[in-house]
């Protein structure tokens, strides 16, 4: 019988990003977003899925936080930004992180594709008056 999805961890949406290294420790050992979040008392995965819900920059900010707040770590605020944008990047966009982030995609293009047929419009325009005059 095979485990339902959500235990099923070998092959989560998530494992490019919850195994990716956040950086080294000051012993020398890599330090992977899996065992930072544990180690927080976080859910790796609960984390993950509400990073990958939230807006782009909203994440990076939110992961940041969590990366300096990790005891014994010694990334100040901006190492942490850079950190959290290269980590985020590897999460699944899902919910309405992704959905804004195409929503805004899709209304420039709306906008840019009824603004095209304005302007031929007026020129048609244009062109018709100068030839009737």
């Amino acid at each position: 019988m095979a485990l339902p999805p959500a235990f099923n961890l070998l092959h989560s949406e998530f494992n490019e990003f919850l195994y990716a290294p956040i950086g080294e420790e000051r012993n020398g050992v890599a330090l992977s977003v899996i065992s930072a979040l544990t180690r927080l008392g976080i859910d790796p995965w609960d984390e993950a899925a509400r990073l990958s819900g939230l807006r782009k920059d909203v994440a990076i900010q939110t992961l940041a936080v969590r990366i300096t707040d990790f005891p014994g770590g010694w990334w100040t605020q901006s190492d942490a930004t850079g950190i959290a944008a290269r980590l985020v990047a590897l999460l699944p966009r899902t919910g309405l992180g992704a959905a804004a982030e195409t929503g805004a995609r899709r209304k420039a293009w709306h906008s840019l594709s009824l603004g095209w047929p304005a302007v031929a419009l007026g020129l048609l325009a244009l062109l018709i008056w100068s030839l009737l005059r």
